[in-house]
């Protein structure tokens, strides 16, 4: 059984990104190669229950173990310490990644309030898009009343393009709801 996200890229956007961009060969089309869920505790009252939970959280929405990640250096203004966990992250790739950018893109985006796109300007330079998640409770994997605490994390998503111009038109064929931000200049008087 293949995943939907997936079937579409392979059917729909392979073409339509080899019409638009002049591709000649099939395998120059950019494709999304990875997938980084990342996330740190922070500043919280007890850092290893908050680790534990966003630990949990991050493999109930991603349904892979997360890494636990430490701190690179020592930073006695933030009160930390060399080798501390300070977060996890999640490296998903083949038939978990696809599954995961077809939930986020379907049906956690939209169950934002309020929510009218995401920024176009979260690329790298790269072809690699970063996005900002305020809160878990948007996937729906999630139980609304066991969320202990808000757990922000990051969604990184790394593709084979060149251009950030080219990941663009890739995510946006894929069904990410960018906003159009060209707004027309303004004339002074």
């Amino acid at each position: 059984m293949e995943v939907e996200l997936y079937k579409e890229y392979t059917s729909r956007v392979v073409p339509a990104l080899k019409a638009r961009h002049g591709y000649s060969n099939p395998h120059q089309v950019p494709r999304v190669e990875k997938v980084v869920v990342n996330t740190s505790v922070g500043s919280a009252q007890d850092p290893k229950e908050a680790l534990e939970i966003a630990v949990s959280e991050l493999q109930t929405i991603t349904g892979q173990t997360p890494v636990r990640t430490r701190s690179k250096k020592s930073i006695s203004n933030f009160k930390l310490r060399k080798d501390q966990p300070i977060g996890a992250k999640v490296t998903l790739r083949g038939r978990q990644m696809y599954e995961f950018l077809e939930r986020l893109i379907k049906t956690a985006l939209p169950k934002i309030r309020d929510f009218r796109g995401i920024s176009p300007r979260a690329f790298d330079g790269q072809g690699n898009y970063t996005l900002g998640v305020a809160d878990q409770s948007i996937f729906p994997e999630i139980e609304l009343d066991k969320i202990k605490r808000n757990i922000g994390f990051d969604v990184t998503i790394v593709t084979t393009a060149h251009t950030d111009e080219e990941a663009k038109s890739l995510l946006g064929e894929l069904g990410m709801p960018f906003t159009d931000r060209a707004k027309p200049a303004t004339q002074k008087a």
